[in-house]
């Protein structure tokens, strides 16, 4: 059985690592460098085989160099791969300039990849596999539009990954059980002035709203309450995949029947802990290393 199936986009990140951010016309230098796998579903797949959980990914990969590269690092952390997509158009790339206060821009390029029509193939395999939770990021939209259905059918929890507003997350966002957004999207899908009104308004779209506020924590709101949790405290050196981090350890507690509060401390903590190394992929930590993590704070709070 596989605890998560994580369905959506996967890219191929070049992190640098800069001073500043460059000014028009300005040469720079990194001072630091990782390439590695990305993409919320691929990079929440690898958070939940992390985790030590079982995980598959359902998405594209090119066949090209980079493709090839990011399958392997896929197979090597344990994640099921057989419903990974390869085909002629390349692999998305995303490059990252990460800054010294561990903010980042990126630029993601896709081509003329489109979204995947697996989707018989993927509801056949899902039905012999029964993942205990099924994650979306919206980028494959007409496959997880079937598969929301189906795993509402099967009464097995959803959790939508929503990073932006786009047609794949505007169509999942109340189709799914759990809905996990940024603050970017918390305020653009409702139009609301504050995240309390835009979490209000999420949690009548979806059973349970939850907003991500980066370093200042999470608000959350379903029918049993509402509530606010702060961030643990990190020296962040690189954000990128916090979130897709955030995603994975939700899922992955989700699966574990974790209590409600403490499945939001723990996937927290595994985003706090991905923002303290450069590279999304690389900062994703063990359970251990979340163990240690809030063992500490709750010392220091004590």
């Amino acid at each position: 059985m596989i605890d998560v199936l994580c369905v959506g986009h996967a890219a191929y990140d070049l992190t640098f690592a800069v001073p500043h951010h460059p000014a028009p016309d300005e040469k720079t230098f990194a001072t630091r460098f990782a390439g590695c796998g990305g993409g919320p579903a691929a990079n929440a797949a690898v958070t939940v085989a992390k985790l030590g959980g079982r995980s598959a990914f359902a998405g594209y990969l090119g066949q090209d160099m980079y493709g090839d590269l990011h399958l392997a690092e896929l197979a090597e952390a344990g994640v099921d791969t057989s419903l990974v997509v390869r085909g002629t158009n390349p692999t998305p790339l995303s490059v990252i300039w990460a800054k010294p206060d561990g903010r980042r821009s990126l630029v993601n390029y896709r081509g003329e990849t489109r979204p995947q029509s697996k989707t018989s193939e993927v509801l056949k395999t899902s039905e012999v596999w029964l993942p205990k939770v099924v994650l979306f990021d919206g980028w494959e939209p007409d496959m997880s539009l079937l598969l929301a259905q189906w795993a509402a059918e099967q009464g097995i929890p959803t959790v939508l990954d929503a990073g932006s507003v786009h047609r794949g997350t505007v169509l999942l966002a109340s189709k799914v059980d759990y809905l996990v957004t940024s603050e970017k999207f918390g305020l653009e899908f409702t139009g609301a002035a504050d995240v309390e009104t835009a979490v209000s308004q999420l949690s009548q779209v979806a059973e349970t709203a939850v907003i991500t506020l980066g370093a200042r924590g999470l608000i959350w709101q379903n029918t049993a309450g509402s509530g606010f949790l702060p961030a643990y405290p990190v020296q962040a050196v690189d954000t990128t995949g916090a979130g897709d981090t955030f995603h994975g350890a939700f899922a992955y507690a989700l699966a574990q029947a974790m209590p409600w509060s403490d499945l939001l401390r723990y996937a927290s903590a595994a985003a706090a802990l991905c923002c303290t190394k450069h590279g999304a992929r690389l900062g994703i930590p063990t359970s251990a290393e979340i163990t240690t993590l809030q063992r500490v704070q709750s010392q220091q709070s004590a």
